[in-house]
């Protein structure tokens, strides 16, 4: 499978952060709120709160299978050098946490490991507002690429990656 992947990558000096400033102005005015998991707190119980999330998420990833422990979780995604809580984008509605988008600092290079927002939110571009809002991580990192892979059914990401100005990776 791996060789099948659909592999995206942006250049972030070509990203139009005016066009898709809309994106986050449009969700704010709808009453969601952006922030950082590092604005938030980076405790023990909001990571439990983000791992519950990403796995609802990730539940409609084509062939996704089994999603990890908590335990797994917390080991491959947040006890490793690349993550920073300054790149974990939350978008609220009130406390509720609505979706995700996990940004990590690989040197040179970040890599957008997840964007998901809850069914009942999709479609009004809360993922597009959080990867826009997220830019500014990846300006504090210094990267000159944002590198992503998605299995190729998933449409609506690629679709949305595209939007954005990502294209086929070398």
């Amino acid at each position: 499978m791996a060789g099948q992947w659909v592999e995206l990558e942006l250049d972030v000096s070509a990203f139009d952060a005016d066009r898709f400033e809309e994106y986050v102005t449009r969700c704010r005015a709808g009453g969601i709120r952006l922030t950082t998991l590092a604005e938030l707190g980076d405790t023990p119980e909001h990571r439990r709160v983000l791992y519950e999330l990403n796995k609802e998420c990730a539940a409609d990833i084509p062939e996704r299978g089994e999603f990890y422990s908590f335990d797994e979780y917390t080991e491959r995604r947040l006890e490793v050098p690349s993550y920073d809580p300054r790149g974990v984008v939350i978008a609220l509605d009130g406390e509720a946490w609505i979706g995700m988008a996990a940004t990590s600092d690989h040197g040179g290079f970040v890599f957008n490991e997840m964007t998901g927002v809850k069914a009942e939110y999709r479609g009004r571009g809360v993922s597009i507002a959080m990867k826009t809002f997220g830019m500014g991580f990846v300006r504090m990192c210094g990267a000159r690429t944002i590198r992503t892979f998605h299995h190729p059914a998933n449409t609506s990401a690629i679709a949305m990656n595209r939007t954005m100005g990502f294209v086929d990776a070398d």
